[in-house]
C-alpha cells in the first residue's frame, strides 16, 4: 500500500542556519479552520521552532494564515500547537537538547495520507564559516552543472 505524500511548506531558511543530525515524524494537533487553511498552503515555517514543557512537544512561531471562510472559529495564526509523540522519544529528546546544546526545528509540513505530519529536526548551529562554506560548495556544483549541461548540447 503507497501512501499518499504531498507537501504543505519546507523550511529551507533551516538548512540554511542549522546542521540537521537526525530527524523524525511527528503528528501536530490543529483545529478544522487551520486545517483547511494548510490544504490552501497558507503557512508558514521560517521563524519555528520546538520547545518541550511538561513532557510534552510544542511547535512556536509557525503561522498559519486565518481560513477566510472560518469567520468565528478561527484561532490566533502563532499560537502554540501541541505535536503528537512518544512519551520516551520526548525525554530521549529532552535529554539530547540539555546536554550537547541541540535545538528541535519544523523542517517541513506535509500530508501522510488525509493525516498532517510535521518533519522535526534535531539540530546544531552552524557559524559563518559554514554557511560560506556551504555556499561555495553549492556554487561549485551549480557551475559544474550548468558546464555539463551545455556539453551535452
Amino acid at each position: 500500500m503507497a501512501e499518499n505524500f504531498k507537501t504543505i511548506a519546507q523550511n529551507k531558511k533551516a538548512y540554511h542556519e542549522y546542521f540537521v543530525d537526525e530527524s523524525f515524524e511527528a503528528g501536530i494537533e490543529l483545529v478544522g479552520t487551520e486545517v483547511k487553511s494548510l490544504r490552501a498552503g497558507a503557512v508558514n515555517l521560517k521563524d519555528a521552532w520546538c520547545s518541550i514543557v511538561d513532557g510534552e512537544m510544542f511547535v512556536n512561531g509557525m503561522h498559519i494564515s486565518p481560513y477566510e471562510q472560518g469567520n468565528i472559529f478561527n484561532r490566533d495564526p502563532l499560537r502554540v500547537r501541541r505535536l503528537l509523540v512518544h512519551k520516551r522519544d520526548i525525554l530521549r529528546l529532552f535529554g539530547q537538547m540539555k546536554q550537547q546544546g541541540y535545538t528541535l526545528i519544523p523542517l517541513s509540513l506535509y500530508f501522510k495520507g488525509s493525516r498532517i505530519k510535521v518533519q522535526v529536526g534535531v539540530c546544531r548551529g552552524k557559524k559563518l564559516y559554514d554557511k560560506r562554506e556551504d555556499a561555495a560548495r553549492h556554487d561549485m556544483k551549480r557551475e559544474a552543472d550548468r558546464a555539463l549541461k551545455e556539453r551535452n548540447q
